[in-house]
């Protein structure tokens, strides 16, 4: 039976090739899953698919090469221990990020996040939206992904339920990178949610299909966003989550992280597996997807578990670059280069000058590795003909203050990428 491919999407799956395979992505609320979840993870990937999870810079988790059978399996073993994909692709609010790990702030804007992600995944009056909505809550401006949502809510004041949030929004990278404005700032918890509703409705009444809220904005201005947000809001109400008893997964104290390096967001199932059955002899409940495509535990005591990671083959990623990678032409059709290959190479030849630096690498124009983010970004522009070949050409982006990355050389070949991103990290050194 053939399958209506914006009917897909809407479930989370994209067709990745003509030869009937599908990837499938797993929304994560804000990069967070169990012991149990990410147990199931992978199973499912090793019975299931390619055997490798890939980890999204926010947060989710992707199957690639399911067969069309596969698909109802997958969606039931992730259904089974509370692991869902409605909206994770296509017109809808997809996954909500939160790039702030397991720092100040993140137990509060978690819980939030949760409530936010119920209400909108699997809501038939927030799906069929132009394109992709993307919400993301932050717990500070350390990481300045703010800037690249369509709805960023920033804690700048935690006090229970008077906490406090700039809410920026009107973000976007792909193909026209524009930088969110501060829409309000200092907005009480309760008001986020139906300005949130407000948001979304203006970009679904006024937005032209397959266009992002960003374009909105630039086609009727600031001032009319504004406008048309506030008439939108002028008919609802305060909503507060009026929980029976404190939601906070994370305990405030007592626990230390350990952040584990997962190359170009590349992790087999099998490896997955025994990270899970480290953490339960360890009693470390939950695993976080960070925003550099790692992953952190949670644990009481870190010195023993430390030491077993490392001698069963785990990198702990504390003071190592991050080096992010979208899938590229590996297992995305769109891809243009072979992204893992050329982070391969640039570990190898330059990897002694990456510590403490972030370079990510998108296999095409759309940044799904959020490359203006990154001190230094490759975007993957264009395939140039050489002989019977077809090989692909880079831009260069580097970022030093706190916008978004600039470009600074274009059309380069992979050797001349090599040479320049060389030279410009050594300046650096120096």
């Amino acid at each position: 039976m053939e399958m209506d491919d914006q009917r897909l999407r809407l479930e989370g799956i994209y067709r990745q090739n003509n030869r009937g395979e599908f990837m499938q992505r797993v929304k994560l609320p804000g990069g967070l899953l169990s012991q149990q979840q990410a147990q199931v993870l992978a199973e499912l990937s090793q019975k299931y698919g390619s055997g490798i999870l890939h980890l999204t810079t926010r947060g989710s988790i992707e199957f690639h090469y399911l067969r069309q059978e596969e698909l109802p399996l997958v969606h039931r073993g992730l259904a089974a221990v509370g692991l869902f994909s409605r909206g994770a692709c296509g017109g809808a609010v997809r996954g909500i990020s939160c790039s702030s790990s397991f720092g100040p702030g993140y137990g509060r804007t978690q819980v939030l996040l949760r409530h936010f992600l119920q209400h909108f995944s699997n809501n038939p009056h927030f799906e069929g939206l132009p394109k992709k909505f993307k919400i993301a809550f932050e717990a500070g401006y350390e990481r300045s992904r703010h800037l690249i949502q369509d709805l960023a809510l920033v804690l700048i004041e935690e006090a229970g339920e008077e906490s406090r949030y700039d809410v920026w929004m009107a973000g976007g990278l792909g193909r026209e990178p524009k930088a969110g404005i501060l829409f309000d700032d200092r907005v009480r918890e309760q008001e986020l949610l139906p300005l949130a509703e407000a948001a979304i409705e203006v970009y679904r009444d006024g937005a032209q299909q397959g266009r992002r809220l960003k374009h909105l904005l630039l086609e009727i201005g600031e001032e009319e966003l504004r406008q048309r947000i506030r008439k939108k809001l002028a008919g609802k109400a305060p909503v507060n989550f009026t929980d029976a008893f404190a939601k906070d997964l994370i305990p405030a104290e007592g626990l230390q992280r350990i952040p584990i390096s997962v190359f170009a967001g590349e992790l087999p199932a099998e490896k997955l597996a025994r990270l899970v059955a480290l953490a339960t002899e360890h009693d470390c409940h939950w695993l976080l997807v960070t925003p550099d495509q790692d992953l952190e535990l949670l644990v009481g005591e870190t010195a023993s578990l430390g030491a077993e990671l490392d001698a069963r083959g785990f990198t702990l990623a504390e003071g190592h670059g991050a080096l992010r990678v979208c899938p590229g032409n590996h297992d995305c059709r769109m891809g243009l280069s072979a992204t893992r290959d050329l982070a391969r190479r640039i570990d190898a030849e330059l990897g002694g000058l990456l510590h403490g630096r972030a370079v990510a690498i998108s296999g095409c124009p759309n940044s799904c590795a959020q490359p203006q983010l990154a001190e230094f970004g490759i975007i993957a522009s264009r395939l140039a003909r050489e002989g019977e070949a077809r090989n692909p050409r880079f831009d260069l982006y580097r970022r030093e203050g706190e916008g978004l990355g600039d470009k600074i050389a274009t059309d380069l070949d992979e050797n001349s990428l090599i040479e320049l991103l060389k030279e410009l990290l050594e300046g650096d050194s120096r």
